[in-house]
């Protein structure tokens, strides 16, 4: 998010297989009519699923069980999975968060690999968009979907320096690039993997495996390097029909191997190793491009330039660690080599190392991802076990640190449903924050946090004081929007709710919390046709289409709408049947 220290005070208040999960979301695309798009949306991959370094691990954790051994027909299938479901092309959707105050810096200019005119590519950025809606509706229906908006906050400010970083230097494709939204994923592994029409998924565990800010914002601009320079789009032109078949069935072989080896090699068996060949060459040029650019990204936003060596080192640390068969496959076709580290070294060499105001929110994100990377009670306490005993082994760790497992300990104890024990150990993350040097004002994770568990302990007007003032603070969050909207709601101010969300509903449209919200707000005036309809704009944006038309049906039937409204929600409902019909039509036209 913002740097903590433009924040003013409010009041008193100073997963080891990320593609199984990763791609599970998107596996319902994999009828037969729609293989060719989902290996489209696939084609283009970055940081191959690699096992999550024991950051923050509960010392109780089970362990993860290893891949299973695949024989020679299988395995280079597997080792092609690892080359082609990690690497990115598009971009974040823009977050607002973006002060002033950042600092750019100039940053020389490199020559990059001829590729090609990006404007040149077969799929137009249109479509790019509507089959990234797609997609993303359907992924927000998945359980590892991570729908936590301090989180998104976090992420999508991070994108939006980056890419205001490639619109002052004036690179390619920034001028026209679109907007973009960066979500996270619910999974150990490290990856980052992105779909069409600007929409990138981060696994929790690449925030728990960054040391620094730096590190994260170097995934990013790797992505956005590809996204900038339309690789995917390019991809199709140079692949081919043959290599949509490819693909798909290597990408189900990779979906496969993590519960049968035999299953993965019998759906491998189809996969045509000469298009796989040809693109594995178009991949290590667009390797070269993405780094390229993103490295150039990374610097003029003011970032550390050693931030992707850096990380890049990391990787291969861990790819020397992991030895399951299947990483040295990854080893041999991702150009994660020893040349790719050390022309990132040479650039990086002799630049200024900026000194950016300090951001403890890197380490608040990095914690808040590491518990909710889990799902149960046991889980969370194990989490707040290890984050005590780290605190416990380093009781001299810098102050940012402590602060910061501190409130991954009020996180765990949270959701676990210790409140009381929340509330003390949000107090001392707060205590240890203050102490922090160059910090004058609060925090959104820590306001937020602290809205939730004072609302949670039913003392609502105290909580809705805390929501206004962190509302002043920092009016552009989401989370804080968010939270401000349901502590209304809690403290039984209807009428100033629903105003508020009606206009967040219409500056945020495509997200479905504003529309539940408003949902819940009308059903406590009674109020049955605004609340089935607002339902129904919910599960549309959900792609629930069936629940949608559904809802504005209840609507037409609940008996308390004028004649003007029964005629808005014919004609609303007339337009989402149209849409339904068109999607399942254009799904039925995609070649086979």
């Amino acid at each position: 998010m913002i740097p903590s220290a433009q924040y003013p005070v409010p009041g008193d208040c100073r997963r080891v297989d990320s593609v199984p999960r990763a791609f599970r979301m998107t596996l319902s695309l994999f009828r037969p009519g729609a293989r060719k798009v989902t290996a489209a949306v696939l084609l283009m991959t970055w940081l191959a699923p690699l096992p999550p370094p024991a950051l923050a691990q509960p010392a109780s954790a089970p362990a993860v069980p290893a891949r299973p051994n695949l024989d020679v027909g299988s395995a280079a299938a597997a080792d092609q999975v690892q080359s082609n479901l990690n690497r990115s092309v598009q971009i974040g959707r823009q977050s607002p968060y973006l002060q002033k105050e950042t600092t750019i810096i100039d940053a020389p200019t490199y020559e990059l690999p001829d590729m090609g005119d990006p404007s040149t590519a077969a799929l137009s950025p249109e479509m790019e968009r509507r089959l990234g809606d797609r997609v993303m509706r359907q992924i927000r229906r998945d359980p590892d979907y991570v729908p936590d908006p301090l989180l998104s906050d976090y992420l999508n400010d991070i994108g939006y320096r980056l890419i205001e970083s490639a619109r002052r230097q004036h690179v390619a494709g920034s001028t026209s690039a679109s907007s973009f939204e960066l979500f996270a994923v619910r999974d150990p592994g490290i990856n980052a993997f992105a779909l069409p029409g600007g929409y990138i998924g981060v696994n929790t565990g690449t925030l728990v495996a960054t040391d620094s800010e730096s590190e994260l914002a170097s995934v990013l601009g790797h992505e956005i390097g590809h996204v900038l320079q339309r690789h995917i789009a390019r991809g199709i032109d140079k692949s081919g029909e043959s290599m949509w078949i490819a693909l798909a069935s290597i990408l189900l072989a990779g979906l496969a191997a993590t519960k049968s080896g035999d299953a993965a090699q019998a759906l491998a068996v189809g996969g045509q190793a000469a298009a796989v060949s040809n693109q594995l060459a178009f991949s290590r040029g667009a390797e070269r491009e993405a780094d390229r650019v993103g490295f150039t990204l990374l610097t003029g936003a003011g970032y550390n330039p050693d931030g992707m060596p850096d990380f890049f080192r990391r990787l291969q640390r861990v790819t020397s660690i992991a030895d399951t068969g299947v990483v040295p496959g990854y080893a041999r076709t991702h150009p994660l080599t020893g040349e790719r580290i050390a022309d990132m070294e040479d650039r990086a060499r002799g630049l200024p190392h900026p000194l950016q105001p300090h951001r403890p929110e890197f380490g608040f994100a990095k914690a808040r991802a590491r518990v909710l990377q889990e799902m149960s009670t046991s889980a969370y306490l194990d989490v707040r076990n290890a984050m005590r005993s780290q605190l416990a082994s380093a009781p001299d760790a810098p102050v940012e640190k402590r602060a910061a497992l501190w409130y991954g300990i009020a996180v765990a104890e949270q959701m676990a449903g210790q409140l009381d024990a929340a509330e003390q150990a949000l107090l001392e993350a707060r205590r240890l924050y203050g102490n922090i040097p160059g910090i004058t004002s609060g925090s959104p994770n820590l306001d937020v946090t602290a809205i939730e568990l004072v609302r949670a302990h039913h003392r609502v007007p105290e909580a809705l004081t805390m929501a206004r003032a962190a509302l002043t603070a920092y009016p552009m969050s989401r989370a804080v929007g968010i939270t401000y909207a349901q502590t209304l709601l809690a403290a039984g101010r209807v009428d100033d709710a629903i105003p508020y969300l009606r206009d967040k509903a219409r500056e945020d449209t495509a997200q479905p919390i504003w529309w539940d919200l408003l949902a819940h707000a009308y059903a406590d005036q009674g109020k049955r046709v605004e609340q089935h309809r607002a339902l129904a704009e919910k599960y549309a944006r959900d792609g629930a289409w069936g629940a949608a038309v559904e809802q504005l049906k209840l609507a037409r039937d609940a008996g308390d709408a004028d004649f003007y409204t029964l005629s808005e929600v014919d004609a609303r409902l007339h337009q989402m049947e149209r849409q339904y019909r068109e999607e399942k039509q254009e799904e039925k036209a995609l070649p086979k």
